[in-house]
């Protein structure tokens, strides 16, 4: 069916770069994606020639307002301090991973310091919301309820309610009448996210919207949902540990890359104050194969174990299995391992993973998996070392920013000896240091 001027313009959109096109194309020419574009009906609107007020800049009578805290602190942390007034946050997450019981402590917390919150839900009845919150020991009675699947009706209520702040779990369950196309479509995710966002915007009232996750890990709908917003947040961790991180990838009013550390329990998420000494609190010294290695997560520095098991194998192409640090990295690291300190680990098979659940990208965790790595093979123990650096093809160690900050996060929880390219210039130097005299001679 083809776009007229009452109903609107037919456009076909790709879902990862917004690009649009008035023809089907099997692929996207902007971005090269392999996807097809997706069909999409854009209506027509009066443009409006009313010119609108303006404010300066350096005004002092501007009626900006600052940035207001949730009430919990880890929540706070990665946002940058509090919910800026009309702030619009993507809050995305595995299935189960607790994104709504989160979110519902998110909403309690907000009502016991800033006033009544709207906790608009298309994906559970009412019910079954007041039966999480009485298990979470919710206490503010102005948490509001609502199971409401058009996005105009979460509006209209938030227009008469008059909350300081709406939570909408899921934006891809929402809808609106005067859209085209099926529930959590492109279209019908993008354009309810764009009259939320206008609200918020128009408004002043801070809107967390929850996201579904896709297979590889990106929330689903268009990917412009993640350029329309203000603040990303994903939700991640390891559910078998119960451990939750609140990751930030995108803020327009704080830094990135910070977390924070909850851990679920059976009243919900509870903050972790000390997540240092959580993930390295069942850290064995006499066990070989694991070093500590402190992290710095945006402003925080958090230490973590780095654990590795060598195997002697006949197969062919022994096996690689990494987790929570890029493979192609520690590849990379044991080619160092073979070429420079003689280890024979294309004998072996090679596991490394990072204790925790978290994700490390940073080159500074070069430097302790090596270490990890050596230590597995070589059988002998590396107490309380950490370490941190990055390190070259050709053997040598390079600095990485903050050291001082994980110097000190080491020192509070006594680890000896440090190991740093402060102290050693090569992977060689570093293996002596940490004891391994046998291996590197």
């Amino acid at each position: 069916m083809k776009g007229n001027s009452r109903s609107g313009t037919l456009l076909y959109i790709c879902d990862h770069c917004g690009y649009r096109s008035g023809k089907w194309m099997g692929f996207c020419p902007q971005c090269r994606s392999a996807e097809a574009l997706t069909e999409s009906v854009e209506a027509r609107v009066a443009r409006s020639k009313v010119s609108v007020p303006t404010v300066g800049a350096t005004d002092v009578r501007s009626t900006i307002r600052d940035r207001e805290p949730v009430g919990l602190g880890e929540f706070d942390r990665v946002l940058g301090g509090g919910m800026v007034p009309g702030a619009v946050v993507l809050v995305g997450g595995e299935p189960g991973i607790g994104k709504s019981t989160l979110l519902l402590q998110v909403a309690d917390a907000i009502s016991g310091v800033s006033g009544s919150v709207l906790y608009a839900t298309a994906e559970e009845s009412v019910h079954q919301v007041q039966m999480r919150a009485r298990r979470l020991g919710v206490q503010s009675s102005g948490v509001k309820l609502a199971s409401v699947y058009d996005v105009d009706e979460i509006i209209a209520t938030s227009l008469e309610m008059k909350p300081s702040a709406v939570i909408v779990d899921s934006i891809q369950t929402v809808s609106s009448s005067q859209i085209a196309g099926s529930i959590g479509g492109t279209s019908q995710v993008r354009e309810s996210a764009a009259r939320l966002i206008a609200y918020a915007k128009s408004s002043g009232v801070p809107l967390i919207l929850v996201g579904h996750v896709t297979k590889d890990g990106s929330i689903a709908g268009p990917r412009t949902l993640e350029h329309m917003v203000d603040v990303v947040l994903y939700l991640e961790g390891d559910p078998d540990l119960g451990l939750r991180l609140l990751r930030s990838v995108k803020n327009r009013y704080g830094s990135i890359n910070e977390v924070g550390v909850f851990e679920m329990t059976s009243e919900g998420v509870t903050q972790v104050d000390d997540p240092s000494g959580l993930l390295s609190g069942r850290y064995d010294m006499d066990s070989f194969g694991n070093v500590l290695f402190p992290t710095v997560e945006g402003k925080r520095p958090v230490i973590v174990e780095i654990q590795a098991l060598v195997v002697k194998t006949d197969a062919p192409q022994p096996r690689r299995a990494v987790n929570g640090i890029p493979v192609a990295r520690v590849h990379q690291l044991l080619g160092v391992l073979e070429r420079h300190v003689s280890l024979p680990l294309h004998k072996f098979e090679v596991y490394v993973s990072v204790m925790g659940g978290f994700k490390i990208t940073e080159p500074a965790v070069d430097l302790p998996v090596a270490l990890a790595v050596a230590s597995a093979y070589a059988e002998v123990p590396l107490r309380r070392t950490a370490a941190w650096g990055e390190v070259g093809l050709t053997g040598d160690l390079r600095p990485v920013s903050r050291s001082g900050l994980r110097r000190n996060e080491a020192e509070r929880l006594d680890a000896d000896p440090m190991v740093s390219p402060d102290d050693c210039r090569s992977l060689l130097d570093a293996l002596v240091k940490s004891g391994f005299v046998s291996v590197a001679s």
